[in-house]
């Protein structure tokens, strides 16, 4: 079922103004002497290209004479060609550069921020869609910035400078050839917004898409096992069809945007060699002067169909622009406080709960933790039980700072841990998933993500206590082998193992086990809880779990139901009392010990 507060294509606001690229100055703006090169290059190659038609009138009206300096004529223009060759080049060069630069800034950027963003903008939003910003979106942006505004540039100054140099040769001509120009310029303006809109609506659906598509391939197997690939490919399809739809929208009113500005500029070709062929005839005007001014309304017309397609570029590139600042602007719900703290040293590992009570944001109407107060003694084992939903393994979020409470404050070692960055408390804290997270890397660097720094001798001992390493030995290449996407070719006690062996490398001084054990078969089970009993005799420990050896071990245990401790105690103490605990060890522990 779709998350009611997932954010949809409909729900995101849409500009209407190219403006939205201002964004993209501050990722330029340390690169002004790249843009300083551009904008010279730019601008010599521009004040070129308009000399060329002065020399073609020269060239045509020194056919006549004799002896004249037709020969200089050519050889400028052929200096004029390699200068213009040079300048193009180094334009090129230069702006191509810059549009790369900008956009590995762009992605880093984004990227570094989404990395840092708390699960609860996850609830939001689906990391494929985050994807499709950092790829699609910024390729919009690196055609703008690396050819789209310098064509749009050199094509301003070309009409400018045309139309100045125009004027100067005919007035009366200029006034024929210019007149429509106002006329090009209104579509230009009023379907180009049009554009931008339909180019935003499309990018958002591709982005929609893209997620959709990355979750199914991630649960590819889930999916075939139960048969949903019709469904899952209509559900695709669907989202893809929609996506092309609105592109031929887009496509469509450029192309009518397309046709007008043709239509305009040929058209006034027509009416001016109409009128320039009189003034020849009745030699108010050389040929020479008439092949200028045609070059130069050949050019001014030229310019003005350029700037009608790049203006369509500029409105998807502004789109794509909005996208990806919505992303770096975005306030996540946990921030780490400007006047941080530091951890007393050293850390021991205190845990408190203050009459914490918490809600997910994508179920606000149901606590999740209903003023939970607990102190956990550094060095303290402590298992959590109880039914699904109760809350277990909220406490473990809530000790990582995942999300912060709506009521209450959770400390550690006596400092709540708003007041401290996230990095400076997580680096304290070593964590085993239920669902272990397993990276398409070898398996020493899989185990060496717990402390990267690590040798390898370090890395195989953590491997050796949590009874990883025979099997890692018998791997294709041993420690080294590929493990695949996601851990792809590990079973699930393969990756749990893993996960166990990263925490022990890690050596925090606070160990957070969730359901640690749950994949692994008896006999690799009984060798990694006696790695887990080790571990634990020197850190504080919380444990959710409902495996008999686990928690009967544990220093206390205790008892959540909706989101509230209503028991604690040890394992004799709570099966004593023939509360939800007894009920919860007769169901799921004794069944083992008579299995035993």
């Amino acid at each position: 079922m779709a998350d009611p507060q997932r954010t949809t294509p409909e729900d995101r606001p849409v500009g209407e103004k190219v403006s939205a690229l201002r964004a993209l100055w501050p990722f330029m703006r340390p690169y002004k002497l790249n843009i300083y090169g551009a904008g010279f290059a730019l601008v010599f190659t521009a004040g070129v290209s308009l000399s060329l038609p002065v020399t073609a009138r020269l060239i045509v009206d020194s056919f006549g004479e004799a002896g004249g300096q037709i020969g200089d004529y050519f050889v400028a223009m052929l200096t004029a060609a390699v200068l213009l060759a040079l300048g193009t080049a180094l334009r090129y060069y230069l702006v191509t550069r810059l549009g790369e630069r900008v956009v590995a800034d762009i992605r880093k950027g984004v990227f570094n921020r989404m990395i840092s963003m708390s699960p609860a903008f996850y609830e939001r939003i689906m990391t494929g869609e985050v994807l499709s910003r950092i790829t699609t979106d910024t390729t919009l942006i690196l055609s703008v910035i690396g050819s789209s505004a310098s064509i749009a540039l050199r094509n301003i100054l070309i009409f400018i400078g045309g139309v100045i140099l125009m004027l100067l040769t005919s007035v009366p001509m200029s006034l024929m050839v210019l007149w429509p120009i106002p006329v090009v310029l209104f579509p230009i303006i009023f379907l180009g917004r049009r554009v931008r809109k339909i180019s935003k609506e499309n990018q958002d659906l591709i982005a929609e898409s893209s997620g959709g598509a990355s979750e199914q391939l991630l649960a590819a197997q889930t999916v075939q096992a139960f048969t949903h690939e019709a469904l899952s490919r209509a559900k695709f399809d669907e989202v893809t069809e929609e996506s092309y739809r609105s592109a031929r929208r887009r496509i469509f009113i450029r192309a009518i945007l397309t046709a007008v500005v043709i239509f305009m500029v040929f058209a006034a070709v027509v009416l001016f060699l109409s009128m320039g062929s009189e003034d020849v005839s009745r030699g108010q005007i050389t040929e020479g002067g008439l092949v200028q001014f045609l070059i130069y309304t050949i050019m001014v017309g030229g310019a003005v169909a350029a700037l009608s397609e790049v203006w369509g570029e500029l409105q998807r590139a502004a789109g794509a622009t909005e996208r990806l600042v919505e992303l770096l602007t975005i306030e996540d719900s946990v921030q780490d406080s400007p006047d941080a703290q530091s951890l007393p040293e050293p850390v021991k590992g205190a845990l408190t709960f203050d009459n914490v009570s918490f809600q997910y944001p994508s179920r606000p109407d149901v606590s999740a933790l209903d003023g939970i107060d607990l102190k956990i003694a550094p060095g303290e084992t402590v298992a959590l039980v109880g039914p699904s939903g109760a809350g277990k393994s909220t406490i473990i979020q809530m000790v990582q700072r995942f999300y912060d409470p709506q009521q209450g404050a959770v400390l550690m070692d006596g400092v709540d841990l708003r007041d401290l960055t996230r990095g400076e408390f997580r680096k304290h804290i070593a964590l085993v998933p239920q669902d272990p997270v397993i990276f398409a890397e070898t398996a020493r660097e899989n185990i060496r993500f717990g402390r990267p720094e690590a040798t390898d001798a370090e890395v195989e001992a953590a491997a050796k206590a949590a009874a990883a390493h025979d099997f890692l030995s018998l791997l294709p290449d041993g420690y080294e082998s590929y493990v695949g996407e996601r851990g792809v070719m590990l079973s699930g006690g393969q990756k749990q193992r893993i996960a166990i062996a990263r925490a022990i490398l890690r050596d925090a001084p606070i160990l957070l086990l969730d359901e640690a054990t749950s994949a692994l078969d008896a006999e690799s089970e009984h060798a990694v809880q006696k790695a887990v009993e080790d571990l634990a005799k020197t850190r504080t420990t919380l444990i959710v779990a409902h495996r008999l050896a686990t928690v009967k071990k544990a220093d206390r245990i205790i008892v959540f139901e909706n989101g509230k401790i209503i028991a604690q105690g040890t394992h004799d103490d709570l099966v004593a009392q023939d509360g939800l605990y007894a009920r919860l060890a007769r169901l799921q522990f004794t069944e083992g010990v008579a299995a035993e």
